[in-house]
């Protein structure tokens, strides 16, 4: 039950002003939505579910979890990035009384922690297993960029559905790559760079709707 309400885009904890980077990338022009997905699946998604699940597994070891966010933020070259990931860290850290009872026990966490190394202590101490903990981060920004697409452009609900659902296999596949992963120097470092110089960009404009 933890993992279907931490992948619930309704839980607030900011995720309903995240685009992903969609709206920066609509910007600058034409986008093609669910190779956007994928290529977010491959490359930044991959390292965020890595993170959460070697942050949960530093928790279960009994691991201090600094060097999880070091390795997380040698791997997030964009500081716009980096600084989306610790706001939304901040939010899931309010809400963590709310959805762990473990919440009181939990281990200390790194100062501004980012949003992968708090999901991954939400999953250890909730007891979620490593599958479900990478499922979560990787469903969470598939429904992120599609429900950014619903507000940003004319678009069928039933297509959007339809672009979940096609994401599902290459999400399995992000799944089987990070699930065994047990070390912070085990976490992949696949940038993309396009997304990367957007989420800068769009850092610096007052006109938009998502602040990321």
């Amino acid at each position: 039950m933890l993992a279907l309400l931490l992948a619930d885009a309704r839980l607030p904890v900011a995720g309903h002003t995240q685009s992903a980077g969609l709206e920066p990338a609509l910007a600058a022009g034409p986008v093609d939505v669910p190779a956007y997905v994928a290529l977010r699946l491959r490359t930044v998604t991959r390292t965020e579910a890595a993170t959460a699940v070697v942050a949960r597994a530093s928790v279960l070891a009994g691991e201090p979890l600094e060097e999880v966010q070091d390795a997380w933020a040698a791997r997030t070259p964009s500081a716009a990035m980096r600084r989306t990931s610790r706001v939304m860290g901040r939010a899931l850290v309010r809400l963590a009384p709310r959805v762990v009872p473990a919440y009181p026990d939990w281990p200390t966490l790194p100062a501004e922690p980012a949003r992968p190394v708090v999901l991954g202590m939400l999953a250890a101490l909730g007891g979620l297993d490593a599958a479900a903990t990478a499922r979560v981060v990787g469903y969470d920004d598939v429904q992120t960029v599609v429900a950014a697409a619903l507000k940003l452009t004319p678009l069928d609900p039933a297509e959007a559905t339809g672009w979940v659902v096609g994401a599902f296999a290459a999400l399995a596949g992000l799944v089987d790559d990070v699930a065994d992963l047990l070390h912070p120097h085990e976490i992949p470092a696949r940038n993309a760079p396009v997304i990367e110089d957007h989420a800068e960009r769009h850092a610096h404009t007052t006109r938009r709707l998502f602040s990321a």
